[in-house]
C-alpha cells in the first residue's frame, strides 16, 4: 500500500522528490475489474416451467371457475418471469462508437470549462472568505470552550488534511456510496445497466462516467482509493482543485472510451468498472512532471527506482496484455488513462488550460450584467 510525501524545491536548485512506498503487484492495484454477475442473472430468470395439458372435462367433472384461472396464471408469471434477450451487436460495429467519441470530447469541455468558472468564482470571493474567517476565529475566542465537542474535533482534523486529501474525500465518498448499492439486491440490473461499461449495452455514455466511480470488490475500491488518497496532494499542489478535478472526470471518460475502441476492434466484448483508468491519469501526470522521484516497495525499500521507469514499466505491462489477450484487467482503459495523463502534462495545459481566458472573460461579462454582479470592475 502506498504513502507519499513531497519536499518541496528548495532555493539551492535541489530537485522535488516524492517518496512513494508500493506494494507487491502494484500494478494490480490500476486495474478495470472484468466481471459478469451470473449469479445475479441466474437469481433473477428461471427457466419457464412446462405446461401441463389441458384434461377434457366429463360431463361429471366441473371446469375451474375464472377466479381460479387468473389466480393460477398469476402464480405462473410470479415464479416464471419472461427471459428477456441480451442487446445483440455486431463485434466490429464501429457505428456506435460516434455517440461515445461526441460525448467524450463534449464532456472533457465542459469540465474545463466548469472549472475555469469555479476557479473565477474562487477568486473573486478569497476576499470576503478571509473577512469571515477572521470573524470566525474571533468569535470562537470569545465563546467559552466545550469538552468533548465532535464537531470541533471534526473540524481540526479535516483542517489539518492537504489541499488534495480535501479534494479527494468527496471522490471517495461517491465510491463508498455506489459500493454499497451494489450490495442491494434491488438495485443489480440498474446497477449492471449504468455503472458498469460495455459497447454492447444499451446505455453507453452515462456508463462511460458512472463507471469510474464504481467498484464490485472491496479490495478493490481500497486500492485505488488509496492509492488517490496518495497522490493528491502531489497533483492538487501542481494543478489546483478545480484542473486536477476536471482532469480526473476527464480521464474517467477518456478512458472509458478507450476501453470501447479497443473492445469493438478485437470483438472482446464485456463489462468494465472501477476508477483505474482515472487514477492512471493521476500517476501518469505526477510521473511525467516528476520523472526523478524516487519509488520504493513497501517490503523492500532498500530497492529504489524512479518514476519515469516505473511509468515505463506500467505502460509495457498493459502494452503487452492489450496484444497478448489478457483479459482480466481492462489494459486499454489503463493505457488510455496513461496516456491522457502525459499528453496533458507535457501539452494539455497549455491547449487547454491557458486558453480559457475567453471563456472566463464571458462569464465576468455576464456575471457583471446581473443585478448585483459587481459591476464592471475586473475580479
Amino acid at each position: 500500500m502506498s504513502k507519499c510525501r513531497t519536499r518541496e524545491k528548495s532555493h539551492s536548485g535541489r530537485c522535488k522528490v516524492l517518496y512513494l512506498f508500493v506494494p507487491y503487484k502494484l500494478l494490480n492495484w490500476f486495474c478495470v475489474f472484468r466481471f459478469t454477475l451470473y449469479t445475479q442473472q441466474k437469481r433473477g430468470f428461471r427457466k419457464a416451467t412446462k405446461k401441463p395439458e389441458p384434461k377434457k372435462a366429463g360431463p361429471e367433472e366441473a371446469g375451474p371457475s375464472p377466479a381460479e384461472k387468473n389466480e393460477g396464471l398469476l402464480q405462473r408469471q410470479a415464479t416464471s418471469p419472461p427471459e428477456t434477450s441480451r442487446p445483440q451487436m455486431p463485434p466490429r460495429a464501429f457505428g456506435r462508437l460516434i455517440k461515445p467519441l461526441v460525448f467524450t470530447v463534449g464532456f472533457t469541455g465542459c469540465s474545463f470549462g466548469t472549472a475555469a468558472i469555479w476557479q473565477y468564482e474562487s477568486l473573486k470571493s478569497r476576499v470576503q472568505s478571509y473577512f469571515d474567517e477572521a470573524r470566525a476565529d474571533w468569535l470562537e475566542k470569545l465563546r467559552p470552550q466545550k469538552q468533548g465537542d465532535v464537531r470541533k474535533q471534526i473540524n481540526i482534523w479535516w483542517n489539518s488534511l492537504t489541499e488534495g486529501q480535501r479534494t479527494v474525500t468527496g471522490i471517495i465518498a461517491m465510491n463508498a456510496v455506489v459500493f454499497c448499492c451494489w450490495r442491494v439486491p434491488s438495485l443489480q440490473r440498474s446497477m449492471m445497466k449504468y455503472f458498469t461499461s460495455n459497447p454492447a449495452s444499451q446505455a453507453l455514455c452515462s456508463p462511460m462516467l458512472l463507471s469510474t466511480f464504481s467498484h464490485y470488490s472491496l479490495f478493490h475500491m481500497a486500492a485505488n482509493m488509496y492509492v488517490l488518497w496518495s497522490f493528491s496532494s502531489s497533483i492538487v499542489s501542481m494543478l489546483g482543485k478545480e484542473q486536477f478535478l476536471a482532469l480526473y472526470m476527464s480521464a474517467g471518460v477518456i478512458s472509458t472510451f478507450a476501453s470501447y475502441a479497443c473492445k469493438t476492434a478485437t470483438g472482446r466484448l464485456g463489462p468494465s468498472l472501477g476508477a483505474s483508468g482515472a487514477i492512471m491519469t493521476v500517476l501518469a501526470a505526477v510521473c511525467t512532471k516528476l520523472p526523478e522521484a524516487k519509488l520504493a516497495i513497501i517490503f523492500l525499500p532498500m530497492y529504489t527506482f524512479t518514476a519515469g521507469n516505473a511509468l515505463k514499466a506500467i505502460i509495457a505491462l498493459d502494452s503487452a496484455g492489450l496484444v497478448l489477450g489478457w483479459r482480466f484487467f481492462d489494459h486499454a482503459a489503463h493505457l488510455g488513462g496513461a496516456l491522457f495523463g502525459i499528453w496533458y502534462i507535457w501539452h494539455g495545459h497549455e491547449v487547454i488550460w491557458k486558453n480559457r481566458e475567453p471563456l472566463v472573460k464571458m462569464w465576468h461579462e455576464f456575471r457583471s450584467r446581473r443585478p448585483g454582479g459587481g459591476g464592471n470592475g475586473s475580479a
